[in-house]
């Protein structure tokens, strides 16, 4: 699909959402909820562009959220109320929450104690977030079952299941594989099945990435349909950030400059890596760029240098497909920039902001939003 784009007059820097490719992703997610019997949630955390609700709202069971803002969100422009999950609540925020969720999972025994009765009280189906000590996530910045995390009440320290809580919800996963939710389950169930029965619902978090090219559908509802037949009075509730918008769309940059120090080829770009794709450097993870491939031996290498003062904000190093020699003024396409990019983005720095577009093959180009010097100024004061 990205081939048959012309970028050439878009002006830049922009993500990009491809309309087709986001349907051909929920066209999977359909699949895994109408065959595995489960419920499928969109999170906000990977992506919050709410002009795509309308759409996102067809293909999903609702909605997650990690905040007051992220709630009312959902509640405003999805016309729903939120499962909201947040590491702690606060005096001045609560009621607003509980105003615009339907489900609220507490991450401790002390916060469910400070909140879990007002919940209660307004008909909110109360959760508690566990942790099952496993997790095979690699990066520990990804990982919320190291040693000693903050996130989620150990099985320890469960004597009896609390009264009034009927969901149990866990995340361990972060771009995972079906066979990475199969033991962490296992892991769950062994820590926590014991109070399975005085439960109605289990949110088994995110990290599934089911849209991923080389992601086992299949066996995902395999696992998923085993789990329901062994437990069927839960309700199942997945809710993957990256899988409705992965690789879904592109960041287009400009070659502004071209710095050669010390034998390197640097393109200076209208884009910062710091501010507008903050995961490469926090995974790290080296993303792809359309028409380049990683280098080969006698290739002209090429890196990517970001536009703030940081001296990291930096990526390398590509060659071109066709090995044409790049010029000032030629586009840069990144792929895959639609999760997790606008929701982490910063304007260290000032920087231009990229703006925020939909591509639909029936009706072209169409700007959501443009971001400009107000933007930076309103935030700081």
């Amino acid at each position: 699909m990205l081939a048959a784009w012309d970028l050439s007059k878009i002006p830049t820097p922009a993500y990009i959402v491809h309309e087709g490719m986001l349907r051909a992703n929920l066209r999977e997610i359909d699949r895994v909820r109408s065959e595995a019997g489960v419920e499928i949630i969109v999170a906000l955390k990977a992506n919050a562009t709410w002009q795509l609700f309308p759409l996102l709202k067809e293909h999903a069971d609702g909605a997650t959220a990690s905040s007051l803002a992220e709630a009312r969100l959902v509640l405003e422009e999805m016309g729903c109320k939120a499962h909201t999950y947040a590491p702690v609540y606060t005096d001045e925020e609560i009621d607003d929450i509980l105003e615009a969720s339907s489900h609220i999972t507490f991450n401790s025994l002390g916060q469910l104690a400070r909140y879990g009765e007002r919940a209660l009280r307004r008909g909110i189906s109360c959760g508690l977030r566990v942790n099952p000590e496993y997790s095979t996530v690699e990066t520990d910045l990804y990982n919320p079952c190291i040693p000693q995390s903050r996130l989620g009440v150990l099985a320890a320290d469960i004597a009896e299941w609390p009264e009034g809580v009927d969901g149990l919800h866990f995340h361990a996963l972060c771009e995972s594989r079906p066979a990475d939710l199969e033991a962490t389950l296992k892991a769950v169930e062994e820590r926590f099945g014991r109070h399975f029965d005085r439960l109605r619902w289990i949110n088994l978090g995110g990290g599934h990435l089911l849209t991923h090219k080389d992601y086992d559908v299949d066996h995902l509802i395999a696992i998923l349909r085993d789990f329901r037949c062994r437990h069927p009075h839960l309700r199942v509730i997945l809710e993957p950030g990256s899988a409705f918008t992965w690789d879904t769309g592109v960041l287009v940059a400009r070659v502004e400059d071209i710095v050669r120090n010390g034998g390197r080829n640097t393109l200076m770009l209208n884009v910062s890596f710091a501010c507008h794709m903050p995961d490469c450097l926090e995974m790290p993870y080296k993303p792809t760029i359309c028409r380049m491939h990683d280098p080969k031996d006698g290739e002209i290498e090429w890196w990517m240098g970001g536009n703030s003062c940081l001296a990291g904000d930096m990526y390398g190093a590509w060659s071109f497909d066709d090995g044409h020699i790049a010029e000032v003024g030629e586009r840069i396409i990144f792929r895959d920039m639609i999760h997790y990019t606008m929701v982490k983005t910063t304007m260290f720095n000032g920087v231009t902001h990229p703006s925020i577009m939909l591509y639909s093959p029936e009706r072209g180009f169409q700007t959501l939003r443009t971001f400009g010097y107000d933007d930076y100024k309103r935030r700081m004061g």
